[in-house]
């Protein structure tokens, strides 16, 4: 029996069935489970939810509610028995953007000429290393359960002629944190990070004038850039040193749910989850990367164009787990907020999607440059909020992301 309650009354015990809201708005990737972390209740009350659906056939009825000090005594004993099943008690603390960077920067330098040696050796015909390519993700992933923003971001600041390569780098990064929201052990997410490195090999392949071609394909060379998948799954195939997940993601990241995809034009469930969860990142850097045919998408633009197209391309679970992981307003998105100040997005914060961190430096008001200045959206107390995404050329700003990297 579903039942609607107010978030006032929410208690451990109780089956979440739906948020009233927008999915954008809690703080959780999935719905339908059991409230046993007491820190979930802060978190769906600290969201702006007002209202939640309920199961009480699966879990405890708002009537049944017990004393408040039972519940503290209930809640301290789940937070002992998490703490003691991971083992290593809480997971650490991200560190702050300006620190990552630099060792992301380092990080996809290395990764960059790692995937480069690795497609040359291919054109050559020689076996893949699965063992490099596995240190690569280990490095990859390492950084980016340290601050995803910054891997994920700098990898995405990639030039047409690096187009290739770093979108490989890009799409590990990319299906690592995916891997990490999904909740997915550190196996599986170690072997999401490699089919994101390995996932377009067969572009190796593919002839540099159709691969680097300044323009719209034409039919006939179409035809040979979708062959890039088939082609990279027969690489890794005859190498024998990668497991049918990689396999599967290297031929199956461009099929659609909606089965007008290639190369199998498989849909719905005939796609496994690691194909889908390929699917969204190979999208999201491609579009928001420069292309030698096109410059690319604002971040939060690329997430806006994604959700249009989310019924039919790809499993919306899926691309709302995304949506968490990256941010609605991704980091070097370009944003007006409320005061009519102007910035650029530097880093998500732990409470909502809609209260990254932002640097502000135009006032829209005066139509001038004003003194940088970091504004915690998130932060108690803060009244501004983002209210559009901006164009920078119609204010006359150019290198968006040097306000980020800075």
């Amino acid at each position: 029996m579903l039942k609607k309650i107010r978030v006032d009354d929410l208690r451990l015990g109780m089956h979440i069935h739906e948020f009233c809201g927008s999915w954008m708005e809690h703080p959780f990737w999935r719905e339908n489970f059991i409230l046993n972390n007491a820190d979930d209740v802060h978190r769906i009350a600290e969201s702006g939810i007002s209202e939640v659906w309920i199961d009480v056939s699966k879990g405890v009825d708002v009537l049944a509610s017990v004393p408040a000090t039972s519940v503290a005594e209930i809640e301290d004993k789940v937070s002992e028995a998490l703490i003691a099943a991971a083992g290593q008690g809480r997971p650490p603390t991200q560190v702050p953007m300006a620190e990552e960077v630099k060792r992301a920067a380092r990080v996809c330098a290395k990764s960059h000429d790692a995937v480069v040696s690795m497609f040359q050796e291919a054109r050559m015909g020689k076996a893949i290393d699965a063992d490099a390519a596995g240190e690569m993700v280990d490095e990859i992933s390492s950084s980016v359960m340290r601050n995803p923003g910054a891997l994920i971001s700098l990898a995405r600041l990639k030039d047409a002629d690096n187009y290739t390569y770093m979108h490989s780098v890009a799409v590990c990064a990319l299906m690592v944190a995916l891997s990490r929201q999904l909740g997915l052990d550190e196996s599986e997410t170690r072997t999401a990070g490699m089919a994101g490195l390995l996932h377009d090999l067969g572009k190796a392949l593919t002839p540099n004038e159709i691969l680097n071609k300044p323009g719209k394909l034409t039919d006939e060379e179409f035809v040979v850039m979708k062959q890039h998948p088939v082609e990279g799954h027969r690489l890794l195939a005859e190498a024998q040193a990668v497991g049918d997940v990689i396999l599967d993601v290297c031929l199956h990241h461009h099929e659609k749910m909606d089965g007008s995809g290639y190369p199998d034009r498989r849909s719905g469930e005939e796609i496994s989850i690691f194909a889908r969860m390929g699917a969204v990142c190979d999208v999201y850097d491609a579009i928001t990367s420069n292309r030698p045919y096109k410059s690319g998408w604002d971040p939060a633009e690329s997430i806006r164009k994604m959700a249009e197209w989310s019924k039919g391309h790809f499993d919306e679970r899926v691309f709302q787990a995304f949506v968490r992981s990256i941010g609605i307003y991704p980091v070097g998105s370009f944003i007006r907020l409320e005061s009519g100040r102007l910035g650029v997005v530097t880093e998500q914060t732990a409470k909502s999607l809609l209260t990254p961190m932002v640097k502000v430096f135009f006032s829209t008001r005066s139509q001038t440059h004003i003194k940088p200045e970091i504004v915690d959206l998130g932060r108690p107390g803060t009244v501004d909020r983002i209210v559009s995404r901006e164009d920078p050329a119609k204010w006359g700003i150019k290198d968006v992301d040097h306000y980020w990297m800075a």
